[in-house]
């Protein structure tokens, strides 16, 4: 195959801009897919992204097109999946940037557009949804030109095809074909992988030099160790078998491997002949997970299944972090994750790819603490928190917040702010009726509802995007939260010193909303250093035992309710409570 009939690009937008409906016209219009088999949303594989509307993992397609060869990866939108976008750039000579015409410019598309230029990618601009009657083309087309300079943005509707030729035709002028020699030793980036039970790991690879085919012996030159190909191909987008990849080319090859933590994203591999003289080429960087959560199957035996469906997650979710854990639940895993939507998004896909049902704990930021002989130490957990007497000084994440919002709901982002410890940093105009407004605000602030909150002072026009800047100390304490007199280490939290009575009545007032009750009155109490600072009480579930009775002796009813008060009695005494899994959820949610 010829280079110069190559082209790689990907699509960048916000979540619901229409990445997914540009690609299924692409798919129409190169005839990938037979109409026939066309389906909206066609690249969003997995039933989990069509029910949410979001792309949750990119997708690569191969299409053919007048002579030319056009190798697509579409990309999620969500800020909590920035990490696959991130990816998907490194494998890719440009990127057509889309825009909702209805919504203008949202902060996930400037932090995408900024990854696309820090990659030197050609950038395509396109307005789309030209068709709704709300959409503001002009105003869309100012804030892109502020953004672009003098990139003219292509106007689609990708609902019903318009103009959507011509982003293939600029496409094919506009961005060059792949670099590099079919003729050189061979060099390939994992950008990707999963795993089949019958050819093992699968790795998507971009190739920048040689070639390779079936029989080959590759050589990962992070983990240092070699392996056979059985098999090349390239997406369409199913995999197909082809004979063999050339540089330019983005495709796959199955591994034959079954150690799954042998593959590792960003892996550089070349030829076992020329693993001495191939240098790594410049992956990325490994992502930090910032948010953890405990995770146990509802059952020990499932331990095994869980490991196993973690294990296979992380093939393609670099992002997830992993590791064992011992708890009086039993054994599970200290997770960690990049907000709290690829939290809930990772739990939906074990529990239906893998049939688990799962306990988990609520979600706490990592925290630094300084001990006072000097150590330095990450906390993941609150279990992990070291006594009090024991810490110097403890630090936080902080993380610089961009907003996006429209000029007349200003005064609601400012008053929201205002409700967060947050530190102004700038304001400015985004095109005319629009506004930018930088913050600087302790991560724990906004990683769990300060979106939905967001969106509900907004009407939903607003949009956020954050990343972390660095560490800052803060005088945080444990909460401790107790049911029924027992500590329950899953809801315990780290929190500033100064808003623990606030958060500990907060937290035992939801607690005790979404808590079942029972058949005796539970007590919940949140402590700091073994001193109740908050207390609640869920009133007994109440069970009307004498409604069998008619008439009689009142003794009788007297001795029913008093037969109930002391099983009651008993059951407290020697009942454990153990949490429902919806009740972490709920907490979630809604914390």
């Amino acid at each position: 195959m010829f280079q110069e009939s190559i082209r790689n690009f990907a699509i960048l937008s916000h979540v619901d801009h229409g990445k997914s409906t540009l690609a299924d016209r692409f798919l129409e219009l190169t005839k990938t897919v037979p109409k026939e088999k066309m389906r909206p949303q066609f690249l969003d594989s997995m039933d989990l992204e069509r029910e949410r509307g979001v792309t949750i993992k990119m997708q690569p397609v191969r299409m053919h097109w007048k002579d030319f060869t056009l190798n697509l990866i579409d990309t999620p939108g969500h800020i909590d999946f920035s990490y696959e976008v991130s990816r998907s750039l490194a494998a890719v000579e440009g990127v057509i940037l889309l825009v909702d015409g209805s919504r203008g410019i949202q902060a996930q598309t400037v932090a995408n557009l900024e990854l696309a230029k820090k990659e030197n990618l050609v950038i395509l601009p396109a307005i789309n949804k030209i068709d709704l009657p709300q959409a503001d083309i002009e105003k869309t087309k100012r804030e892109i030109l502020d953004l672009l300079g003098e990139k003219e943005p292509f106007l689609i509707s990708a609902k019903y095809g318009t103009n959507v030729e011509q982003i293939l035709e600029a496409v094919i002028k506009k961005i060059p074909s792949p670099k590099g020699n079919s003729e050189n030793p061979f060099k390939a980036l994992i950008f990707d992988s999963k795993y089949d039970p019958f050819k093992g790991v699968i790795i998507y690879i971009r190739v920048f030099e040689g070639r390779v085919k079936k029989g080959d012996k590759i050589y990962f030159l992070k983990n240092q160790f070699e392996t056979s190909i059985k098999e090349v191909g390239c997406f369409f987008p199913q995999l197909r078998e082809k004979e063999k990849l050339e540089a330019g080319e983005i495709g796959y090859i199955a591994t034959g491997i079954k150690e799954i933590e042998k593959v590792k994203v960003g892996e550089t591999i070349t030829n076992i002949n020329f693993k001495e003289k191939v240098l790594p080429l410049g992956g990325y960087k490994e992502p930090k997970p910032m948010v953890f959560a405990s995770v146990f199957p509802d059952h020990s035996e499932n331990f095994n299944l869980l490991k196993e469906g973690l294990a296979k997650l992380k093939l393609n979710d670099a992002s997830l972090s992993f590791q064992s854990q011992n708890s009086p639940v039993g054994r599970g895993f200290l997770c960690g994750f990049l907000g709290t939507f690829h939290e809930e998004i990772t739990l939906e896909r074990l529990k239906r790819e893998y049939n688990l049902n799962l306990l988990i704990s609520l979600p706490q930021v990592v925290y630094k603490v300084i001990l006072k002989d000097g150590k330095e130490k990450l906390v993941f957990t609150s279990k992990d928190w070291p006594e009090t007497i024991k810490i110097q000084k403890s630090l936080e994440p902080y993380v610089k917040l961009e907003i996006i919002t429209p000029e007349k709901f200003l005064g609601n982002v400012s008053t929201l702010l205002k409700t967060i410890k947050a530190k102004h940093i700038k304001t400015s105009f985004f095109g005319r009726e629009t506004f930018l407004i930088i913050y600087e605000v302790p991560l724990r602030e906004i990683i769990f509802d300060f979106h939905d909150k967001l969106k509900s002072a907004t009407q939903g026009f607003a949009s956020l995007d954050y990343q972390m800047t660095d560490w800052r100390e803060e005088d945080l304490i444990k909460l401790e939260i107790f049911i029924g007199g027992e500590k329950e280490e899953s809801l315990s939290r780290i929190v500033p010193k100064d808003k623990a009575f606030l958060e500990g009545k907060r937290f035992l007032k939801k607690l005790k909303e979404v808590f079942p009750a029972q058949l005796f009155a539970l007590p919940l109490q949140a402590k700091i250093s073994d001193k109740v600072i908050a207390r609640e009480t869920i009133k007994a579930k109440r069970r009307d035992v004498i409604a069998p009775l008619y008439g009689g002796d009142y003794t009788r009813k007297r001795k029913l309710l008093e037969r109930q008060k002391k099983g009651k009695k008993k059951l407290k005494e020697r009942g454990q409570i153990r949490i429902p899994q919806d009740v972490f959820l709920k907490l979630l949610k809604s914390d």
